[in-house]
């Protein structure tokens, strides 16, 4: 099967988005497809070879971070020469009505195309102002993919209509088997270590709940002196910084961390925190988390709840709130709560990528089977295609 799929965000600056992209493109394939990416980027972007950059973006706010996005009659043109060289049987656009190449191409394109919405809103008045506006868009669609329960939510009330639910994906082995790194070592790894507990985000996005758990710190170490604090995360923080003046000796900020010393800390800390005060929209950093080993407290927000299987799989704390954020740690360090990590083991198995590529190529056949077209890849596909190369030859 030839498919196209665009990206809104820009590959400049990789996030959440940009990663489902990149690993379902690499996962379909590694199963034989043929896939193209459109994505922002920079020419001198350092990017996988299935990637085609579409040229720099510009900053915008959005959802309480920044995006950078690409549009305009340059972006048109990029996506016009994508879309005919692409000669693709399906098209798969990510965020369809953010203004940037997804819905550029749902304009120009001709053939069936998927939609995948990943924000979660609790209410946007520029998205029921504006959803009026974007309805021709929206039905071009021919099917709709919403990465959560709360993403469809989104979908559904600010613009109507329905998704099929399918999750974000991890290469849940990667994380499995990652070797852990001894400076980050937690006491599950072994007796005489201290307990060990993680933040990763943006130090500087306040939404990420950084305060939150700067705020648990002392609590912790009043019941366990010799607890481990480990900050990892890009940007400054002195409000945070300020409020942990007083426990240098056992906090650590780390900066940024490449995907790898990602997977080696989940594969050594006790704990993993999530202290976001909202705007997710699923919760893929605790499915990496959950998959390394790590003992999951997160924020009992909808996404979350749902990632921790209504806290089976992890440990919930109400949200914005440091004293329960330290009664959820405490829980976590003084028993290690084995039943919880036990049961996260098993439950990640359905964020596995090898299970969610399979879930979205059910959607592009049904599309192509709803408009009479024969997947290239099914049995009939394979005889049709062979017959028109010995037509060719």
């Amino acid at each position: 099967m030839r498919i196209g799929i665009v990206c809104p965000y820009s590959f400049d600056a990789p996030g959440g988005v940009q990663f489902h992209v990149r690993d379902l493109a690499s996962t379909l394939i590694s199963w034989g497809h043929e896939v193209s990416v459109l994505a922002p980027a920079e020419e001198e972007t350092p990017l996988p070879s299935f990637v085609v950059p579409a040229g720099r973006t510009v900053a915008v706010p959005y959802n309480g971070s920044v995006a950078r996005l690409n549009f305009g009659v340059v972006a048109s043109g990029r996506v016009s020469r994508w879309l005919a060289d692409g000669d693709f049987d399906i098209l798969h656009i990510h965020e369809p009505i953010t203004p940037s190449l997804g819905m550029l191409a749902l304009w120009q394109t001709r053939v069936p195309t998927v939609g995948t919405f990943h924000s979660a809103l609790d209410r946007s008045r520029v998205l029921l102002l504006f959803s009026p506006m974007v309805q021709p868009w929206l039905e071009r669609l021919d099917a709709r993919i919403a990465v959560s329960a709360e993403a469809r939510r989104t979908v559904a009330d600010h613009l109507g209509g329905d998704a099929f639910v399918i999750p974000n994906g991890v290469f849940v082995d990667h994380f499995r088997h990652a070797e852990p790194d001894p400076r980050w070592a937690g006491r599950r790894l072994g007796a005489d270590n201290p307990p060990t507990i993680a933040f990763l985000g943006r130090l500087d996005e306040p939404r990420k709940g950084l305060g939150v758990f700067a705020g648990a710190v002392a609590a912790v170490l009043r019941e366990h002196p010799d607890t481990r604090f480990l900050i990892a995360g890009r940007g400054e923080a002195e409000a945070a910084r300020a409020l942990l003046a007083g426990a240098d000796g056992n906090v650590t900020f780390l900066g940024g961390i490449s995907d790898e010393e990602k997977a080696a800390l989940f594969a050594s800390v006790d704990v993993y925190v999530a202290s976001q005060l909202g705007g997710e929209s699923f919760g893929i950093v605790l499915v990496e988390a959950m998959s390394g080993g790590a003992h999951v407290v997160a924020s009992d927000i909808p996404a979350f709840r749902a990632v921790t299987d209504d806290g089976r799989a992890g440990s919930l704390f109400a949200v914005g709130d440091p004293g329960d954020l330290a009664r959820a740690l405490l829980a976590a360090i003084g028993d290690g709560a084995p039943g919880v990590r036990a049961h996260a083991a098993t439950w990640v198995e359905q964020y596995d990528w090898g299970t969610v590529a399979r879930q979205v190529l059910e959607v592009y056949r049904a599309v192509l089977a709803s408009k009479g077209i024969v997947p290239p890849d099914s049995p009939t596909g394979r005889v049709a295609k062979f017959l028109r190369w010995r037509v060719e030859k």
